[in-house]
């Protein structure tokens, strides 16, 4: 086996760094600390982090509780799904299938709710347009926030995480009065 060029006689870790490399890894290095930094001031004064919580469930005990919300406070029907109007301050429970988020969610405005969610079946994604809320939903997984609606208006929720073949259908929506 032979090569074109002969070996170095230098080992490379013993070989002086040059001038311009210092440099670079100086403004690396202090751009990363400036990033690492900027992590906790952004989660603390940017508002753009959801705090929420995570508890284990099950499909069955999640569904019982969305039944038993439905049954309270339902107000009406649209286009064969319930619309439910939880009181100010209470648990609203919102569920993720094949291909829907269930039920329509009827909240009140400047009002807070602790927002329970979690999925049926497959792991999706829950996005509220055209506000910036963003979470991951897995089965056997209760996911809760809190939230505080600022604007009326009606929200469309759809599922950012493939999902099937139905993906692009899963649709659900938030009304602010």
């Amino acid at each position: 086996m032979t090569s074109f060029l002969p070996p170095s006689d230098r080992i490379w870790w013993k070989v002086p760094v040059g001038r311009e490399e210092v440099v670079w890894i100086a403004i690396a290095l202090t751009w990363c600390l400036i990033m690492f930094l900027m992590m906790p001031y952004w989660h603390i004064y940017g508002k753009q982090n959801l705090s929420n919580e995570a508890y284990q469930t099950t499909p069955a005990k999640f569904g019982a509780k969305v039944e038993e919300m439905i049954k309270a406070h339902k107000v009406r029907d649209e286009s064969g799904m319930p619309v439910v109007a939880p009181p100010a301050g209470s648990d609203v429970y919102m569920l993720g299938r094949l291909w829907q988020w269930w039920p329509i969610l009827e909240l009140e405005k400047d009002k807070s709710y602790r927002l329970h969610l979690s999925s049926m079946d497959w792991q999706h994604g829950f996005s509220i347009q055209p506000i910036n809320v963003n979470l991951q939903i897995v089965p056997g997984y209760e996911m809760v926030l809190t939230v505080t609606p600022d604007k009326a208006g009606e929200y469309g929720v759809i599922c950012n995480e493939y999902c099937g073949i139905g993906h692009h259908t899963m649709l659900g929506k938030i009304y602010v009065k």
